[in-house]
């Protein structure tokens, strides 16, 4: 009947009632690391999963021998970056003729070449489209870095409370040593699980971004050179 009892008071569900309210902080941060670095796992995964196929419009794009039926070339324009990029280039270009023909709407920027106005603004739109793809890779390499940390700390606290808890009640012996230590290790261990998914998944992250980032980058060179050529027609 006692091992019954002592079993019973070993566990999770022990070890949230034994633990005090530091140790009930960190268990919570833990849980909202790990549902926050789950969600940007699946939901950014499941971004790329419809982003990268578009990149193959890009061929169809260049074969259109109109910019209205290139840009007609792209699906789900919503969210596509590459009929996002396109779109701004050629407002970009036209606002920019539109201030040739009427400097005094943009003093400042007809004083710029327009090679190097396009460049700059084509710039600036990848830049938005980049930041919008490396949403949340932050947080899981935040996680990644300070959640072992974060469990080792409920580890020693933990322990350290276990400990307390020992030496008012006068008993040291192994039964009552192992059941609090070792629960105060499980902080380690819960530390570990949120890092591990969140490292994993911020370096798959990364290298689905890459190898998007390098398409974008290439036809917003081929955007820029086109752009240029065409200027005035």
């Amino acid at each position: 009947m006692n091992t019954t009892t002592n079993e019973s008071d070993f566990g999770m569900a022990h070890l949230w009632y034994q633990g005090d309210t530091v140790s009930h902080i960190v268990a919570i941060i833990l849980l909202l690391m790990s549902i926050s670095s789950w969600f940007i796992i699946i939901t950014r995964f499941l971004g790329l999963y419809q982003i990268k196929p578009l990149a193959a419009e890009i061929a169809l794009f260049w074969k259109k021998t109109s910019w209205q039926d290139g840009l007609n070339a792209f699906s789900k324009q919503n969210t596509n970056p590459f009929f996002q990029l396109a779109s701004r280039a050629h407002v970009i270009l036209q606002e920019r003729q539109l201030g040739a023909s009427s400097p005094q709407s943009l003093p400042l920027a007809n004083q710029i070449q327009t090679d190097d106005w396009l460049s700059s603004n084509l710039k600036a739109e990848l830049d938005l489209i980049i930041g919008k793809l490396q949403y949340g890779l932050a947080l899981l390499a935040s996680t990644g870095a300070t959640a072992p940390f974060i469990g080792l700390f409920g580890t020693v606290w933990g322990i350290y409370h276990a400990l307390m808890t020992i030496g008012s009640s006068g008993s040291a012996s192994i039964d009552q040593v192992a059941g609090p230590i070792g629960e105060a290790l499980v902080m380690t261990g819960l530390g570990l699980a949120v890092a591990i998914p969140a490292v994993l998944g911020y370096n798959a992250l990364s290298k689905a971004n890459r190898d998007l980032l390098l398409s974008l980058r290439r036809f917003n060179d081929d955007l820029h050179t086109y752009l240029i050529q065409n200027e005035g027609q």
